[in-house]
């Protein structure tokens, strides 16, 4: 909180000088000049969205952004609206004009738009306004003035949005700094000796796939392995990008390549055995890694929520940056699950506070024991959960939301006194559409999850386009 604070406090500092700017050349400009902006309102606006997106998707980095049906529908009206409210911007409005370049800014930066991106998006914008200017006003005063006016709040936006997107991307460097610190193993030891464990019982099930008799053994990749999954989405994340972790995705690869060769069925037991020592080197090396990158790892309690003993959501806009990114590289997909816990301000009110503690700790507890190593299980703060599911679709999603669902309705909390409180959850499932902004991802598991509760709970919601917002919910950010 103390560094959105800052961030607020560093932005505000500039407000007068930025609002006077803009003020000063709106008024300069004239009433002749004003109406010239004013008649580009009502006839360009909707060209130059189109205009923009044409520019925009010839570069292959924003045509990555802008490519999902969603974003274009969103966005093109948007910039339509965009372009109006400067347009048609007055002094009186400046004020609201810089509060609405913010939130662009903070967009931008969440989506990861390059800054040479927007700033070529206000040059193209301007050029053209600037041809219509002439086609309509021709070189008269008025015009030029018109031409000035525009350059002005165009570049008073850009500064707006830039202050912004470079306040939110430190903010971001920084989460991202202390996530890696924090690392996603509380418990370091644990977390060392499950994921040798998970290692050396995948290469128990190779040793055993390659000395059967079988022409075409059947084992499982080490990158999609339990272990393979979670150095992916949380290893390397946790650890940081590093030689070390480096080294370790090029041994999985090269033992994935073997294990490919390997299932030609004209080879024969002595080059399975050949391979198999082979691979066999190459985990020992993984492990010694491995063994090296925990033991740079102290444990950091900031980013763990007290009582449960999970993480908060500070690192949750960071996690999803990841996932997306991963998604979008491997062509795979993953899920958000938000979790609700029902009637969570009755059992406060007939059973105590106590009561409502052991509750959360209790679904704490559940969540953990029933998802993936690889997954992420956050307090999204009161009564509310989220379940990061990684490399899943649709059906496998749905499974584990409705097996959580079911297993915490039939798994009653114990009371301080030994009594059972029957405890249950509404849960909204949202998959990975495509939409480069996280907080899409959260505002569909939102909607589906009131969608449960408003259905009697205890239940499970899929998210779908059809789904109405959430009322009443903040952004991600200020929740």
């Amino acid at each position: 909180m103390h560094s959105i604070t800052a961030v607020s406090s560093a932005i505000d500092t500039e407000n007068p000088a930025l609002v006077a700017a803009w003020q000063r050349g709106l008024t300069e400009a004239g009433p002749a000049a004003t109406q010239v902006l004013a008649q580009l309102a009502d006839t360009g606006a909707a060209e130059m969205a189109v205009h923009f997106y044409q520019v925009m998707l010839d570069d292959k980095r924003a045509s990555r952004l802008l490519s999902h049906d969603q974003v274009r529908t969103r966005l093109q009206p948007a910039m339509q609206r965009w372009v109006r409210d400067l347009l048609l911007a007055t002094p009186e409005r400046v004020e609201s004009l810089i509060a609405a370049q913010r939130v662009v800014g903070d967009v931008h930066a969440r989506v990861g738009i390059p800054v040479d991106l927007v700033t070529r998006g206000m040059r193209v914008l301007k050029q053209r306004l600037f041809q219509l200017i002439s086609e309509q006003a021709g070189h008269s005063e008025h015009a030029h003035a018109a031409v000035a006016c525009l350059t002005a709040s165009f570049d008073i936006a850009l500064e707006c949005m830039t202050l912004a997107y470079s306040n939110a991307r430190e903010r971001s460097s920084r989460t991202d700094a202390a996530y890696r610190l924090f690392s996603l193993v509380q418990n370091v030891g644990t977390e060392r000796e499950r994921q040798r464990a998970l290692l050396l019982d995948w290469e128990n099930t190779l040793l055993y796939a390659l000395a059967s008799q079988n022409e075409t053994p059947e084992f499982q990749s080490l990158a999609g392995s339990e272990f393979g999954l979670w150095l992916t989405h949380k290893g390397i994340p946790s650890f940081g990008e590093s030689s070390e972790t480096q080294q370790i995705c090029a041994l999985m690869a090269a033992v994935d390549q073997t294990l490919h060769d390997t299932l030609d069925t004209k080879r024969d037991l002595k080059v399975r055995s050949a391979h198999l020592q082979e691979v066999r080197a190459r985990v020992g090396q993984i492990r010694n890694l491995l063994g090296m990158l925990f033991e740079r790892i102290g444990e950091l309690d900031a980013g763990c929520d007290a009582l449960t003993n999970l993480l908060n959501r500070r690192f949750l806009p960071t996690v999803l940056r990841r996932e997306i990114e991963l998604a979008n590289k491997n062509k795979a997909g993953f899920a958000v699950l938000l979790l609700d816990l029902d009637h969570f301000k009755s059992i406060n009110d007939q059973h105590g506070h106590e009561a409502g503690d052991r509750a959360l700790q209790h679904i704490a507890s559940m969540l953990s024991q029933f998802t993936r190593g690889s997954d992420y299980v956050f307090r999204y703060g009161g009564e509310e959960f989220v379940v990061v599911l990684v490399a899943v679709d649709e059906r496998q999603a749905l499974v584990i939301a409705d097996g959580l669902c079911r297993r915490i309705s039939d798994s009653p909390v114990l009371l301080a006194d030994g009594q059972p409180l029957a405890i249950t959850t509404s849960i909204g499932v949202a998959l990975y559409d495509g939409h480069p902004d996280y907080e899409r991802v959260m505002a569909r598991a939102d909607a589906a999850m009131y969608q449960a509760k408003k259905q009697g709970r205890n239940r499970i919601v899929l998210a779908d386009d059809s789904l109405p917002e959430a009322p009443d919910r903040a952004s991600l950010q200020n929740r």
